[in-house]
């Protein structure tokens, strides 16, 4: 009987806490449905063109797994990483416009060089002080950018809400010590094509 009893209880607690506790949004996408200003469907089909896209990266080559990324805002394709030559560079721009429903595509992949400990140290605390400030600025919804910094350049692709959120997200990471250059890939909710109601 108190097995049973246990056993209940253990097999409740497993199914109620599975409920509501993914915050990566559909399709694993990095941002919440129900704060993503974008429609459902358009959300949809940016995650299907991001995943085909990195799908095709990865089949042409198994290292651009980790040293490449994509991201795909309201049909606007965003490259980053590091490749060992322009040809390969070229090779992901045209597999890029490729992808069906693609608008636009901003290429930011570098080509490699030998690897500098200190230099890639100094971007990965450049883009956590940047995480960490949007975080703690009550005007900017963090969860809206993706953050990226190669060679103390920072890189940031996203949704604003309004121009202000976008200028302050661009004054956050501009304040930082250290950083060369911003690039801010920040469209605004209102030149999305289909909004969210």
């Amino acid at each position: 009987m108190k097995n049973k009893f246990f056993l209940i209880i253990l097999i409740s607690l497993i199914l109620t806490s599975c409920v509501g506790v993914g915050s990566k949004g559909i399709f694993g996408t990095g941002v919440s449905i129900a704060f993503d200003p974008r429609s459902v469907g358009t959300q949809i089909d940016d995650s299907i063109m991001q995943k085909n896209l990195s799908t095709r990266i990865i089949l042409l080559d198994k290292k651009y797994l980790i040293s490449v990324k994509s991201k795909v805002l309201d049909g606007r394709i965003f490259l980053t990483g590091k490749v060992d030559n322009p040809e390969e560079k070229l090779k992901i721009t045209k597999m890029a416009w490729e992808t069906q429903g693609a608008r636009s595509v901003r290429n930011d992949i570098k080509i490699k060089e030998e690897f500098n400990f200190k230099q890639s140290a100094k971007d990965l605390l450049i883009t956590s002080q940047l995480r960490t400030a949007i975080i703690l600025n009550k005007t900017i919804k963090a969860s809206n950018y993706q953050i990226d910094t190669y060679k103390k350049k920072i890189y940031v692709y996203g949704i604003s809400r309004t121009q202000n959120e976008k200028d302050e997200v661009i004054k956050e990471a501009k304040e930082i010590l250290d950083v060369e250059n911003v690039v801010a890939s920040i469209l605004l909710v209102k030149d999305l094509r289909i909004q969210k109601d």
